[in-house]
């Protein structure tokens, strides 16, 4: 499901050392000529692809990068030093356009490509380089060089990594705008999402995933019926579908086990009849409103013995926020184990390995 990510940032590139104006003073020296040292170069502001970075999450809240300024020269030929450069890692895939123009700048298309948002500014020259025959004591020197200043935007057509299947107010809004920075619509009605919603869920500071919510499917979904028909194409990029389900009733006449097995079951086949590939998607069974109901235990039990189910089952409350965080942190592991598996495949089919990913650094504890 490809959603647009974007940030504006601003670099500022250091600006160049001033060159030194000075003069060689030693005893018995009394002409020792001049010694001005030149300024150190100021740090620059580059963008490196990083296949490990998924989003631009990171941009959105760290939006002024400035590089520090070169040192300045000194006496005795002693030159400025430089200032260190910065180094921002994006996903690949970003695009990089000037805020003010938006002109195409940079293209980050392969893992590992480098690119120089901000120059640092050249450090000036001591007066050492303006000495001649004509000139043996030269007083001048030239000041260190601006350094690049831009306004950026930065976009990303992410792939989203999980998906939110269900009927409406099955309680996907709600998981969301709990888990991610996503701020849907959310009503106590039917229908309530007319349009995808996208969400970084951050798990750690160097992890995150992409979550994607869509309009709920009805039956008939597959043949246009609904809302959700125009998105069901979308669920077929993504890794692993979340199929909610909604165990309270409002109505006490009402079994909700049963609704909640017949509502599943519905879904599942509008899946099969769109798509034999979406239907053999992993995906994972998330009961929510457990909160509504007095033996989670037992419902939980019944629905994926109703439902012959055997794969991953996670029981939470959207409101609350119960239950959400494991099921989070379940995704992210599984999503890592997924990527290194890809990763490995690819270097291995290369003939390459990457050893100075961090996912291969053993001395990380990765999930």
């Amino acid at each position: 499901m490809k959603f647009v990510d974007e940030a504006t940032i601003e670099v500022i590139a250091g600006k160049g050392g001033n060159g030194a104006a000075s003069f060689r003073r030693e005893k018995f020296i009394p002409f020792g000529g001049p010694d001005g040292g030149d300024g150190g170069r100021g740090g620059s502001i580059h963008a490196v692809a990083d296949r490990n970075v998924n989003t631009l999450i990171d941009y959105r809240y760290a939006r002024l990068h400035r590089a520090k300024n070169g040192e300045k020269g000194h006496g005795s030929d002693r030159y400025g030093a430089g200032a260190p450069d910065i180094v921002l890692r994006m996903p690949v895939g970003t695009s990089i356009f000037d805020a003010e123009t938006g002109e195409l700048l940079f293209d980050l298309d392969h893992h590992g490509q480098k690119v120089t948002l901000a120059a640092g500014g050249e450090g000036g020259l001591g007066n050492l380089h303006f000495k001649s025959s004509t000139n043996r004591a030269p007083r001048q020197f030239t000041p260190g060089k601006e350094g690049e200043q831009r306004k950026l935007r930065l976009e990303l057509k992410v792939l989203a990594d999980v998906g939110l299947l269900g009927l409406p107010n099955a309680g996907k809004s709600t998981l969301i705008s709990k888990v991610s920075n996503a701020r849907p619509k959310i009503a106590d009605y039917p229908f309530t999402t007319l349009h995808p919603n996208l969400g970084v869920v951050r798990t750690s500071a160097s992890r995150s995933f992409v979550i994607a919510d869509i309009p709920g499917l009805i039956e008939g979904a597959s043949e246009g019926a609904g809302l959700g028909h125009l998105f069901l194409r979308h669920l077929s990029r993504t890794r692993v579908l979340l199929h909610i389900l909604d165990v309270s009733s409002p109505d006490p006449d009402i079994d909700a086990v049963e609704q909640a097995v017949s509502q599943a079951r519905a879904i599942v086949e509008e899946l099969r009849r769109y798509d034999e590939t979406l239907y053999n998607k992993p995906r994972w069974l998330v009961l929510n409103k457990l909160d509504a109901v007095e033996d989670p235990d037992d419902v939980r039990q019944r629905i994926c013995q109703a439902l012959e189910w055997t794969g991953p089952v996670f029981g939470i409350s959207a409101l609350t926020g119960e239950g959400t965080s494991e099921l989070t942190y379940a995704l992210q592991d599984w999503l890592d184990a997924e990527q290194r598996k890809a990763h490995t495949e690819q270097d291995i089919q290369d003939g390459t390995h990457d050893y100075d990913d961090p996912r291969f650094d053993p001395a990380r504890n990765n999930p």
